[in-house]
């Protein structure tokens, strides 16, 4: 009987023990998640400068990008992005140049890293008016056709015809389309396609 008895008060004494261990080894990992983070909404604006020149005609997609943020940005006084933080991305589409519009890419922002290494993942784009995508433009029309233009005056109660003039107006064809390219030093802007955790920021 003493020897089962010792038995369990051995195996409540190593169960105790264990819990104990357990509770110390999540003690460092509540404290870690104890941190205030700021929500940079979706749809928010960066003003950036493209380090590399970025063309239809030399960059195939998939090709990594970067780019530098110009100002600081601000939120309930904090400056979340501080300037000179790095932004990368990569080419997620090329349309090639064809007859009548001019080449198009779109660039996917995916991380932003801030000046002392920490890395924070975001989802954006390159933005333009024209759902961020960049070129696409239609072209120059490749014809130019002569029409006549009557012109005529009112006099008395009689229309009195005037000759007619030529005028110059674009044809039905246009021309073939051009690479798009955006030049080392370019300004642009990324927009947030979804909301970005801030949970790192600078003390200087």
């Amino acid at each position: 009987m003493n020897k089962i008895l010792t038995i369990f008060a051995v195996i409540a004494i190593s169960f105790c023990s264990n819990i104990t261990q357990a509770k110390e080894l999540e003690l460092p990992q509540l404290e870690m998640r104890d941190y205030d983070e700021i929500i940079l909404p979706a749809g928010s604006f960066i003003p950036v400068i493209n380090l590399q020149e970025l063309s239809t005609e030399t960059c195939p997609e998939g090709y990594k990008v970067k780019f530098i943020s110009t100002n600081d940005l601000f939120m309930y006084e904090t400056n979340i992005i501080p300037r000179n933080t790095e932004f990368y991305g990569y080419i997620e589409k090329i349309n090639e140049p064809v007859i009548g519009t001019n080449a198009s890419m779109k660039i996917k922002i995916t991380k932003i890293v801030i000046r002392d290494g920490f890395e924070i993942p975001i989802r954006g784009y390159l933005y333009t008016s024209n759902n961020n995508l960049i070129g696409g433009e239609l072209t120059e029309p490749a014809e130019w056709i002569k029409m006549p233009h009557y012109q005529s005056k009112f006099q008395g109660i009689s229309w009195n015809h005037r000759a007619a003039t030529l005028q110059i107006r674009p044809g039905g064809k246009r021309s073939m389309g051009k690479h798009t390219r955006i030049p080392a030093g370019d300004q642009q802007i990324i927009i947030l396609t979804a909301p970005a955790p801030i949970t790192h920021t600078l003390t200087d």
